[in-house]
């Protein structure tokens, strides 16, 4: 008797993005602190009184009794995952404003809405974790995309699939320098910062799956594509269980 077990097959897009990610070779900046001439924002020749460089650490514990080199190194860590985050948010914005069709418009439009709403909560919580633990954070947007460890994609229209793709690469990717900060944060016994970043890590992965659920292979909108590609995928055109009382 012919296998009725469903069609399982893993769409293209969802194949690339999770080949992207296994590829991925994301590391931290941690030896990018204080003034680097080669960063936008980082010059000197201006009038304000410095009291403090980017991505350095206070002597004193800025209220938080960790030692210094804890709380330098879980800071820069942070500081990446905020710049991650922000350009994640600007290709978010880029995706909602650009979504067109007829599943897409509204629902889409809407579901990247809620997708940019929690990035912009992300990034205020990591980045006042950051600033708890007595560092300056990153916020010159050139300098957030230079020491993101994804980055932005091309300019430019492209499909709503692209689209839904590249935003689950970003947040697969998210999702795996999270953990690595966290499983960094119980071994340096800094367990404010480790459950800041689980909550972070939580929603994303919600928002991943948002993405991956958008992207697999059924839709509604198959029900009528036998009348214009002659695939016969209508549920008359295929074998059906007999004892399936839903058919």
């Amino acid at each position: 008797m012919q296998n009725l077990n469903e069609n399982t097959t893993t769409p293209q897009d969802l194949k690339k993005a999770t080949t992207n990610v296994t590829n991925f070779q994301g590391k931290f900046n941690l030896n990018k602190s204080g003034f680097d001439p080669n960063m936008p924002g980082h010059s000197t020749n201006h009038q304000m009184i410095l009291r403090q460089q980017p991505r350095t650490i206070k002597e004193t514990g800025a209220g938080i009794g960790l030692p210094k080199e804890v709380r330098l190194e879980m800071a820069l860590m942070l500081d990446d995952h905020q710049c991650a985050l922000t350009v994640a948010l600007h290709q978010y914005n880029k995706h909602h404003w650009l979504t067109e069709g007829a599943e897409s418009f509204l629902s889409l439009h809407h579901l990247l809405e809620e997708h940019r709403d929690k990035t912009v909560e992300h990034i205020d919580k990591i980045g006042e974790r950051v600033a708890r633990l007595g560092c300056v954070p990153t916020a010159h947007p050139v300098t957030q995309h230079e020491l993101s460890y994804i980055k932005h994609e091309v300019e430019g229209r492209y499909t709503m699939r692209d689209f839904i793709r590249n935003d689950l690469e970003h947040e697969l990717k998210i999702q795996e320098m999270l953990r690595k900060t966290i499983d960094r944060a119980h071994e340096l016994k800094d367990y404010g910062t480790a459950e800041v970043l689980q909550e972070v890590l939580q929603d994303r992965e919600d928002l991943g799956y948002h993405l991956y659920s958008v992207l697999e292979d059924d839709s509604l909108v198959r029900g009528m594509v036998h009348l214009v590609d002659n695939n016969y995928d209508m549920v008359g055109d295929r074998l059906i269980d007999p004892h399936n009382k839903l058919q």
